[in-house]
């Protein structure tokens, strides 16, 4: 029993907080109706709206996390990107949403919440009938229009209203409650297209982080072999060179001496392996001073045009040296070039990489020229890459890839 009456106290709570939320939505009404004729009015409503539907956009959000709560049922939220401009605000879904939820909601939490009112008020407004003989007997306590003027009539007043608001409470509280709360989530609803972009842009961020993280992981690994693994070889093979001078057995001497070219071999390998980790030179001089020693020790003139790039992720510099590295040794291995461009530029959060040669083109992805390398590796990134190589050149390589905002 007790918890019949806990749900009715809590719906006519949620009915009270509506009608006075309600009543601010029925003023918001005339003022959105204001906002959306300033339009046509010096293009002051262009600059107002924005402003007015977030505001808008906080209330509904409010309203639905209250519905939710009340019901105990999850809301998908779609946290967007802010629109970059009216057009794309006025054509948001949720923005019709909010247009369409304002009118429907203002009368409805204005009529419903009413009855959690009396729910509310007549109980608690029982008990002054009993003080009834307290009142001076020229303005007595009224039922409607009879007057309260002995225990009689105050004890069958007191208990009929404490009785109507109780009847209020379980019988049409609860109900009203949940079907204004249902109406809420139902117009603030998100669509599945809107759920589904929403799902891709979380694992879009999601596999950004990954990358980002997993780039930063290849630094440390990049650096730890470098200072740590790479040192200690160069060390080995000096004291196997030491001491394959000072021994004077021919035999321990071409034992040292095959193990000093053993390390020798080893300390190549492992600048290869260190060279496809992370490449140490963009460490040293980052990507423009990268690129621009390997356009100095090209054989073929190579043109580098470098834009304004900013501070790249860790995965999106390394992934532009590779890209121009593997198309520039390409073009001069295969295409025959007499001229080599390289462009980058950044466009938000956007990196464009433009390689272009001016050699006998004819770049065939399924005969190993080391395209496809490079798609998988832009690919990792959610980047693009188009190839334009008719036969007979030019051949042109276009990359994006994301690189944050």
């Amino acid at each position: 029993m007790g918890a019949v009456w806990r749900r009715a106290l809590r719906a006519s709570t949620y009915l009270l907080v509506v009608l006075g939320s309600g009543l601010v939505t029925l003023a918001m009404l005339p003022l959105t109706l204001a906002v959306v004729l300033t339009i046509p009015v010096g293009g002051l409503g262009f600059v107002l709206l924005p402003h007015w539907m977030g505001l808008l956009g906080r209330w509904a959000s409010w309203h639905q996390g209250w519905a939710s709560r009340f019901l105990g049922v999850p809301v998908p939220r779609v946290r967007g990107r802010e629109a970059s401009g009216f057009r794309e605000l006025w054509g948001r879904p949720s923005t019709r949403r909010i247009l369409l939820w304002l009118p429907a909601f203002a009368p409805a939490s204005t009529v419903l919440g009413l009855v959690g009112l009396l729910a509310l008020a007549m109980p608690l407004s029982a008990p002054q009938y009993l003080f009834w003989w307290a009142i001076p007997e020229e303005e007595p306590l009224q039922l409607l229009w009879l007057p309260v003027l002995d225990w009689g009539t105050a004890l069958a007043t007191g208990i009929g209203y404490a009785v109507v608001g109780c009847a209020l409470g379980l019988g049409a509280a609860v109900p009203a409650a949940r079907a204004h709360a249902r109406m809420t989530l139902a117009l603030l609803a998100p669509t599945e297209a809107e759920l589904l972009a929403a799902r891709v842009d979380e694992l879009s961020r999601t596999r950004a982080d990954v990358v980002d993280a997993h780039g930063a992981e290849l630094r440390r690994i990049e650096r730890d072999l470098h200072d740590g693994t790479q040192a200690r070889l160069v060390a080995i093979a000096m004291q196997l060179g030491v001491a394959r001078e000072a021994v004077e057995n021919p035999a321990v001497a071409a034992l040292l001496q095959n193990a000093h070219e053993g390390a020798e071999e080893a300390m190549a390998e492992l600048r290869e392996v260190i060279q496809g980790i992370y490449p140490p030179i963009l460490a040293d001089r980052g990507l423009a001073g990268a690129l621009a020693a390997l356009a100095a020790r090209t054989t073929v003139p190579t043109r580098l045009d470098v834009g304004e790039l900013g501070t790249l992720p860790v995965a999106a510099e390394t992934a532009a040296y590779f890209v121009v590295t593997e198309s520039v040794t390409n073009a001069v291995k295969h295409s025959g070039a007499e001229e080599i461009s390289v462009r980058l530029e950044r466009a938000g959060g956007v990196l464009r990489v433009t390689v272009r040669d001016d050699g006998s083109g004819g770049v065939d992805e399924e005969r190993g020229s080391g395209v496809r390398g490079l798609r998988r590796r832009v690919a990792a990134l959610d980047g693009t890459v188009r190839v334009d190589s008719p036969a007979g050149g030019p051949t042109v390589i276009d990359v994006e890839m994301p690189c944050g905002s």
